[in-house]
């Protein structure tokens, strides 16, 4: 590209003074998007804001994601930087419905970097490529100055194939859907802080990091008519579904007393003030099915140990100006908004 001959979309003094916090997250994630990256490389893929990008290259449907990692610490309970950075970008895929393929994988690493702690990474990568069967292809590496890059970090990009005909994204939700969550929310974010912050419970919480692929799979291949899917990584439960439903145009209701949070991660959540809807998670989903397909998709769902917890929390209410609405165990209902910020930085 030349550079001297590139137009900015924008007026570089109609953008806004954004104070950039580690990780982002919620709106400031959503005003980069619409403020920055949209207006720069606005295109009718790349404006669908999916999970991954879902193309026609001949004849052939595919799905392509990328992702970064800069989870800290690099080692954590349940997982670590290698594991998640596969099964991150898996299950990206997977929530457009692919049947995740090939993996690309670039490593940022620190001058300093200990060879045993690399040679773990990498061994976690393979193994958690091996139990999604998926190869990786290709990829890159690139060392930084010491105290520039805190030890390493790692951007994957996937392709995936689309074997069926279903469109499954946000435009395809209609009002009287089931609201289905494939288990329990907030553990992989209170893992994280636990291990950064030396915290001690009774019970060591671990990350549900995870591949997602096969209860997506077993769905589409039962003929569940999936109409949307969504992982629950930054900004936990609370933002998918504001995101969704603003996205929709449509009113989200489900419940509070139905949403699964492990007792162990509610305690840790209120001893730290946060909230375990808007915690992050790496090995949820949700997902949008007719009313009448609900029970038989939760039957599906419940057969994988990864979604053995699946459960019901709500429904698809309206057309109507796009909002998420949530009900208490009193039935009080509050609308669900985005944080300014993110509750807990680098946690993947």
């Amino acid at each position: 590209m030349d550079v001297d001959a590139f137009t900015c979309p924008i007026p570089i003094s109609d953008y806004p003074a954004i104070t950039l916090p580690h990780g982002g997250g919620g709106r400031l994630t959503r005003q980069l998007i619409e403020k920055i990256f949209l207006p720069a490389f606005r295109n009718p893929i790349l404006e669908a804001l999916h999970d991954g990008a879902v193309m026609e290259i001949g004849g052939a449907r595919l799905a392509f994601t990328t992702d970064s990692y800069v989870v800290r610490p690099v080692f954590f309970p349940g997982g670590d930087i290698g594991s998640l950075a596969v099964n991150g970008t898996v299950n990206d895929l997977a929530m457009c419905g692919a049947r995740p393929l090939y993996l690309s994988a670039g490593f940022i690493l620190e001058e300093g970097f200990p060879m045993e702690s690399l040679q773990r990474v990498a061994l976690s990568m393979r193994k958690a490529a091996r139990e999604a069967d998926v190869q990786l292809v290709t990829g890159d590496t690139k060392v930084v100055e010491r105290g520039k890059g805190d030890g390493v970090y790692v951007t994957t990009a996937g392709i995936g194939s689309i074997t069926h005909g279903r469109v499954i994204a946000p435009p395809s939700i209609r009002p009287g859907d089931a609201i289905l969550l494939s288990g329990d929310v907030g553990r992989h974010g209170v893992a994280i802080l636990a291990q950064r912050e030396g915290l001690k419970f009774e019970t060591t919480i671990e990350s549900d990091c995870a591949n997602l692929a096969p209860p997506v799979q077993d769905l589409l291949e039962s003929g569940i008519d999936v109409r949307c899917l969504r992982d629950l990584t930054r900004g936990g439960l609370a933002t998918a579904l504001i995101e969704i439903a603003e996205s929709r145009g449509l009113r989200l209701a489900v419940e509070e007393g139905k949403i699964p949070v492990p007792e162990e991660v509610a305690g840790a959540c209120e001893i730290l003030g946060l909230d375990p809807l808007y915690v992050a998670n790496e090995g949820r989903f949700i997902a949008f099915v007719p009313e009448a397909e609900a029970e038989r998709a939760l039957d599906i769902l419940r057969r994988r140990p990864v979604s053995a917890g699946a459960c019901r929390i709500g429904h698809v209410e309206a057309e109507a100006e796009g909002r998420a609405e949530i009900s208490s165990v009193l039935g009080v209902r509050r609308i669900l908004t985005l944080l300014s910020g993110e509750q807990l930085p680098r946690i993947c």
